[in-house]
């Protein structure tokens, strides 16, 4: 902290894999594929994998009020004075996704199902919304024959997150013991659509577009734009 300004900044490059479908660091997964032959088409990219995760942290005391640069005595004390903003800006990379299939064709109740990959290359369109996949749908064709489609775990990434949290804090000092904070806050303050990864069954319809966004549930990273007021007292 320094002149009332603090700024912290994080960049973390990582890769996490595992062996079953774990959602996130606090539940339990289950395998893709049981098959005893095959348990080492488990072991991929982690579904909470985000290879890269940039985040920056501020915190800021308007220069305004008692001990700061100006308005320090009379009604631009009182006015002005203790004011705090705050933010939080995050960008991370999308999670993985499996591409899956229709498992009739294995007759094994209780398997999972993998698309066959039929390009060379899987063409990232970027698209948005029906009819504008996010992926290439001709690169992947249904399993017909009694096996595995050639591909596996978590081949693919879906869109990645931008999030930006701000704040706004008011500060009254009531008696030297006693304090009241005032907050204004908002999450994803610029409403920027945060992305599901598209749908990934080759058997079924919309296959390879996105047309939902992630939720604030659930610990979720992202969801729509939302204000918050609140009053913190200490003593």
């Amino acid at each position: 902290m320094a002149n009332g300004v603090l700024v912290k900044v994080s960049y973390t490059f990582s890769k996490a894999m595992n062996t079953d479908t774990i959602g996130s660091g606090s539940s339990l997964g289950s395998l893709m594929f049981y098959d005893a032959a095959n348990m080492g088409r488990n072991r991929a990219l982690a579904s909470f994998d985000r290879p890269q995760n940039f985040r920056v942290a501020w915190l800021a005391e308007l220069p305004f009020g008692a001990g700061k640069h100006w308005a320090r005595s009379g009604m631009g004390r009182y006015v002005l004075g203790g004011w705090q903003v705050n933010g939080i800006f995050s960008a991370h990379t999308g999670t993985p996704f499996t591409v899956t299939a229709s498992g009739a064709s294995q007759n094994a109740p209780g398997q999972t199902q993998t698309a066959d990959q039929i390009k060379p290359t899987v063409a990232k369109l970027g698209g948005i919304g029906s009819g504008s996949p996010y992926y290439d749908p001709t690169a992947f064709a249904p399993v017909t024959a009694v096996r595995y489609g050639n591909t596996g775990r978590n081949i693919l990434r879906g869109p990645g997150l931008v999030n930006a949290d701000v704040s706004l804090f008011r500060n009254f000092r009531v008696k030297e013991r006693w304090g009241i904070q005032l907050r204004g806050e908002a999450y994803n303050v610029s409403n920027t659509p945060h992305f599901s990864s598209p749908a990934a069954n080759v058997s079924s319809g919309g296959f390879m577009t996105i047309t939902s966004t992630l939720s604030r549930s659930n610990n979720t990273k992202g969801g729509e734009r939302q204000f918050r007021v609140a009053m913190k007292i200490s003593f």
